[in-house]
C-alpha cells in the first residue's frame, strides 16, 4: 500500500531494455489499464472501515528450532506477509517485517495491531530474505538493517530494488525479472514470478522498481511465495512454471487474503478472499495458507472479514477449509 507513504525520498530509477512489461522508464502490468489519482482520492475521503481492535497481548510463539534438515517444512506466519520457512537446512524470510509502524519514519505510517508472532531476538540463523517489492509493508529498511547486523543474510529482490538492502550493508544477489531463476545453493533455487501490482516509496517513483512473487525449489518441492498481487491470468502461468520446474508443481501456495474493500478500487492489485480463491483453483497446490492480514489495518475490510471471507469463498467453491487454511501468528505449521 505504498500510496499512502508519499512522503519520502524516492527510489533510483532502475535502468534496463524495454519488454512487455517496462516501457524504458516504467514498469506496468500487462493488459491491466492504470489507476488513477481520482480513485485514491475518492476512497480516502469515503473510508468506511471495519473494526479492528488492537491485540497488545496476542500470542508470540516460542523460539523456533535452529534448523530443520530433510525434505519436511515448516512454516511459522510472523506478521502480515513476513513468514519464517525451514526446510533443508535453511531458514528463510519472506518480506520481513517487525517495526512498530510501517512508513517512511517510525512515526509517520501504519501502526501494527499486534505484535509479531515471533520475537526478533528469538529468531534462527536467517540464510535468505525475499522481498517481493518495495512497499513499506513488504520492505521496512530499519527490520532489514537489524538483520544484516544479526545474521548477515542474502538479499534476493525483483529489478531496482537491491538499492534498500544495499544501502544498510545487506548482501544482494542480482537483481531478477519475472521468469528468472537463480540458483541459491545446492538446497534452494528460486525463480521469480510475475505479479499485479504497482512500487513508489515516494511522490516520485511510481512503478521505477518491479514487483514480483517467488517460487522456491528445495528437496520439499515447489512452494509459492506470492508477495502482493491482483486477481489475473498469470497465476495459470505460475502454475505451469512450477509443473515444468525440476521440484514439480506447486505443493504449498502463501497467498494474500487481506486489505481488499473497497473491491471498487483493491482489486486490481489486492486479491481479495474469493479471488484467492480462484488462485487457489489456477495454482492446485497441495495446502495453501493466507498472508497479509492480521497486523496492520491498510484496506477498510475489518480484523476478522478476511477469514470470515475466504471461509465463504471455499464453500461456494465446494473446496475443504482445511486445504486453504488461515495461519496463526507464532504457531509452527509442518509439512511433510
Amino acid at each position: 500500500m505504498g500510496f499512502l507513504f508519499t512522503f519520502s525520498a524516492c527510489a533510483p530509477r532502475y535502468k534496463g531494455p524495454v519488454t512487455d512489461h517496462f516501457d524504458g522508464k516504467k514498469f506496468f502490468n500487462p493488459g491491466m489499464p492504470e489507476r488513477t489519482s481520482g480513485g485514491l482520492l475518492k476512497w480516502l475521503f469515503n473510508r468506511d472501515k471495519g473494526p479492528w481492535p488492537e491485540q497488545p497481548d496476542a500470542f508470540v510463539g516460542a523460539r523456533p528450532a535452529t534448523r530443520i534438515e530433510g525434505d519436511s517444512l515448516v512454516l511459522t506466519f510472523v506478521n502480515h506477509s513476513t513468514f519464517l520457512i525451514q526446510t533443508a537446512g535453511l531458514n528463510i524470510l519472506t518480506d520481513p517485517v517487525w517495526s512498530k509502524r510501517v512508513g517512511p519514519t517510525s512515526w509517520l505510517g501504519v501502526k501494527r495491531k499486534r505484535p509479531p508472532g515471533l520475537r526478533f531476538d528469538e529468531l534462527p540463523p536467517i540464510d535468505v530474505v525475499l522481498l517481493s517489492h518495495n512497499h513499506y509493508d513488504h520492505l521496512d529498511l530499519p527490520t532489514i538493517e537489524k538483520l544484516v547486523k544479526a545474521h548477515n543474510p542474502l538479499f534476493v529482490t525483483p529489478l531496482g530494488v537491491s538499492y534498500l538492502p544495499k544501502s544498510v550493508n545487506g548482501r544482494v544477489t542480482r537483481e531478477l525479472d519475472w521468469n528468472d531463476t537463480l540458483r541459491i545453493n545446492e538446497k534452494l533455487a528460486l525463480t521469480c514470478t510475475q505479479a499485479q501490482h504497482f512500487s513508489n516509496r515516494g511522490l516520485g517513483d511510481r512503478e521505477e522498481t518491479l514487483w514480483c512473487g517467488y517460487l522456491l525449489h528445495t528437496s520439499f518441492g515447489t512452494t509459492y511465495f506470492c508477495g502482493d498481487s491482483g486477481y489475473g491470468p498469470h497465476f495459470k502461468k505460475i502454475a505451469e512454471q512450477a509443473r515444468t520446474s525440476a521440484t514439480g508443481p506447486v505443493k504449498l501456495a502463501l497467498l494474500p487474503i487481506g486489505s481488499y474493500r473497497p473491491e471498487w478500487f483493491m482489486a486490481p492489485v489486492h486479491v481479495s478472499p474469493a479471488g484467492a480463491v480462484k488462485a487457489f483453483v489456477d495454482l492446485s497446490p497441495v495446502q495453501a495458507v493466507g498472508i497479509h492480514f492480521g497486523t496492520f489495518q491498510q484496506g477498510d475490510d475489518g480484523l476478522y472479514e478476511p477469514a470470515d471471507d475466504l471461509r465463504k469463498a471455499l464453500g461456494t467453491a465446494k473446496i475443504a477449509e482445511d486445504k486453504f487454511i488461515v495461519p496463526k501468528e507464532g504457531r509452527p505449521m509442518v509439512f511433510k
